[in-house]
């Protein structure tokens, strides 16, 4: 088994970080290590992998407690631990107290016993798997299908998920009777007090292996690399996460699979800008164009539609495309577009062009220029003030 590196230490954070620190950590390496922005590069690839598995475990509570104290023992049956199929295993000691037999104890059985009833070869649903996508602001906001590689356990086809190797089975523990369980009695102040714990023969199993798989050695999964066709939903925002059920982990002892949860992260635009479901542009228009008003091409998320510039547009000026904005996410309807119109003042005038403008300028009055005009009136009234 090659040696891994400690998750902790893939992710950059310390142990004990939060979920914001784990989560910021995470999004900030898989974007730098994605195959997307590494094309060919094999150690990319790699670390990227390695980041993914660093925060499958690391965000998910259960495996994260698991790890923090059995390591890749706790997480991973491929390192021959006993902690993937949930329960507490690891051969350590399971001290609930029976409490059906403590209180048979003080009062001769009234309560009947104990009435925990655990079936250790039952089945157990699989851990769901996470991945993050990279998306483009088109892509996210349209919907498309895109292709994720995941890293999953899936039933070992050499022994068919038994973790026996062929023509052997898995046999019932001598010690626990295939409950998972041994009773231990303890004298106290006040009797005789019955707990139990997990059998350390078959970790709680029920079962032993004499002759494990030489594959799965004897956990029954092995780990795999898929490659998985999603669609992605239209107007789905950056952060957000859509499940493929059944397509995270396969269970144990015949137990459903776990969940797939996808996580997107969407590019800038050079054009575009989202807030909730409208977008937002900025258009360059010419003076003459404001002054005059024109029919100008406004790009969108459809493609390019006309809109007709009224006649003296102001710069700053922003006007509304209804419905052509972000799709809401698995319902009808979508927002609308805004447009912020930016009047470029030309440079580089030759001498005609300047003539021409400086003819205009001369034709011009105060009724062409009404915030100009407002301006100066406010401001003869204020120095009046000052006399």
């Amino acid at each position: 088994m090659p040696d891994k590196r400690d998750y902790y230490e893939v992710l950059g954070v310390q142990k004990g970080c939060s979920d914001d620190e784990l989560k910021k950590a995470y999004r900030g390496l898989a974007k730098k290590y994605h195959p997307d922005l590494n094309p060919g590069d094999k150690e990319a690839e790699a670390k990227f992998k390695e980041v993914n598995e660093a925060y499958e475990i690391l965000s998910d509570p259960q495996k994260r407690q698991r790890y923090d104290q059995f390591g890749f023992a706790g997480v991973d049956p491929s390192y021959g631990a006993g902690g993937a199929g949930g329960g507490a295993g690891f051969g350590g000691f399971d001290m609930d107290i029976d409490l059906g037999d403590i209180f048979g104890s003080f009062f001769g059985g009234g309560f009947g016993g104990s009435t925990r009833t655990r079936n250790p070869n039952g089945p157990i649903r699989g851990n769901a798997v996470n991945v993050q996508l990279n998306l483009s602001f088109i892509e996210a906001a349209k919907g498309c299908q895109k292709e994720v590689t995941v890293q999953r356990l899936e039933r070992c086809d050499t022994c068919s998920g038994t973790g026996a190797a062929n023509g052997t089975q898995p046999e019932t523990c001598p010690d626990c009777n295939g409950t998972g369980q041994v009773r231990v009695q303890q004298r106290t102040p006040f009797g005789v007090i019955q707990t139990s714990k997990t059998c350390p023969k078959c970790s709680g199993k029920g079962k032993v292996i004499k002759t494990p798989c030489g594959d799965c050695r004897g956990m029954g999964r092995v780990r795999h690399t898929r490659k998985i066709t999603v669609n992605v939903p239209a107007g789905i925002d950056d952060g957000q996460t859509f499940v493929l059920q059944g397509q995270g982990d396969h269970g144990v002892n015949a137990g459903p699979a776990g969940d797939l949860n996808v996580t997107v992260s969407i590019r800038p635009d050079p054009i575009f800008e989202r807030d909730g479901f409208n977008v937002w542009c900025e258009i360059p228009i010419t003076f003459a164009q404001a002054a005059l008003g024109d029919e100008i091409t406004v790009p969108t998320i459809d493609g390019r539609v006309k809109y007709d510039v009224p006649e003296g547009t102001q710069p700053g000026t922003t006007f509304r495309l209804r419905n052509k904005g972000i799709p809401y996410v698995n319902g009808r309807g979508r927002g609308d577009q805004y447009v912020k119109v930016a009047v470029e003042v030309p440079r580089n005038m030759n001498a005609k062009q300047k003539a021409a403008l400086k003819e205009f300028d001369a034709l011009s009055g105060e009724k062409n220029y009404e915030k100009r005009k407002s301006f100066f009136d406010k401001l003869k009234d204020a120095m009046k003030g000052d006399e």
